[in-house]
């Protein structure tokens, strides 16, 4: 499954809610040397329920709008 995420670092908590067909993470985490990626990764696990493994960014590395897969 792909899913199309918003993430907003530097929040004062972290949550997953969905706007749309968009999925809106925040994560406290900066966007410096991948620590909001590795953060997102972990959140959006946690929220569908799966390994961290299985949770993919494919594209949008260096931005705030990803695509990520989900397996």
């Amino acid at each position: 499954m792909k899913i199309h995420v918003k993430v907003k670092p530097n929040s004062r908590i972290e949550e997953v809610s969905q706007e749309g067909d968009k999925f809106v993470v925040k994560v406290k985490e900066p966007p410096k040397e991948g620590k909001a990626n590795q953060a997102v990764i972990k959140l959006l696990a946690k929220h569908f329920g799966v390994s961290q493994s299985q949770v993919k960014i494919l594209s949008g590395f260096k931005s705030k709008n990803k695509v990520i897969e989900i397996v």
